[in-house]
């Protein structure tokens, strides 16, 4: 049986951050892996899909994913595209349209306006996150006619910082890009820190003036009963990883 997490600030829009329960795939892949990017059967992907897509009550061909790229791009959805758009965060003001992305430690943020009728979907890692991709999924909500202070935005399960170690290559980036940003990082080991993604997108949220915004604090990282987790995949030595899927519509 399917286990998704809602996040009471997006009641009573259709939404979830769905975990890896409930799923046919097997192996590493076990449970609802929605990663058609991974080396699991296709046969099972295309079973999972088609199980998010009834759970959030539309047809498979109108649950929308991207093609992920780490960017700060975001495509419009105003009926579901043939293929998959170049892009991390997909907006909406169409009823019946689900928009989802696929994580595996980034952040997977929904966000809303419900009064507006407008709702976003963003795949915010680290590469996204500084480059701007949050801002510009509001700024693209906005456009459609939604209110920044209106918007309710939820990041769903996503590594936190006890478990994202890096090094101070990985720091200079940040503190290039606004020297505030140390304030995200812990000392870890050695010269390895600790990085506070959730910390960060929320931050980056509230700043471009969203309403609300807050994290289910749930660890990617440190729950593999429900989660999948590209970092601990590799600690591990797995071949490959399975990626979640997290979904909103009108």
């Amino acid at each position: 049986m399917m286990e998704i997490l809602t996040a009471r600030p997006l009641t009573p829009l259709r939404h979830g951050f769905f975990t890896r329960k409930g799923g046919a795939s097997s192996g590493v892949f076990r449970g609802l892996n929605c990663g058609g990017g991974s080396s699991d059967l296709s046969d099972a992907v295309r079973i999972n899909r088609d199980r998010v897509a009834a759970a959030m009550g539309v047809a498979t061909d109108y649950l929308v994913t991207a093609h992920q790229v780490h960017s700060a791009d975001v495509a419009v959805v105003e009926v579901p595209p043939e293929a998959p758009p170049r892009a991390d965060a997909l907006v909406t003001a169409t009823p019946g349209v689900a928009l989802a992305v696929l994580t595996a430690d980034c952040q997977p943020v929904l966000i809303a306006d419900p009064e507006a009728g407008v709702v976003g979907a963003v795949h915010a890692g680290w590469r996204g996150a500084l480059a701007g991709v949050l801002e510009e999924a509001v700024a693209a909500m906005t456009r459609l006619g939604a209110r920044p202070e209106r918007m309710v935005a939820v990041i769903g399960p996503t590594i936190s910082q006890r478990a994202y170690e890096v090094g101070p290559e990985f720091l200079d980036a940040f503190l290039a890009e606004d020297p505030a940003s140390h304030r995200f990082f812990a000392q870890g080991a050695g010269d390895r820190m600790l990085f506070d993604l959730p910390g960060y997108g929320l931050d980056r949220l509230r700043a471009v003036g969203v309403g609300s915004a807050e994290w289910t604090r749930h660890c990617t990282y440190s729950d593999p009963e429900l989660f999948f987790s590209f970092r601990r995949a590799t600690h591990e030595g797995e071949a490959d990883y399975g990626r979640l899927i997290s979904a909103i519509r009108l």
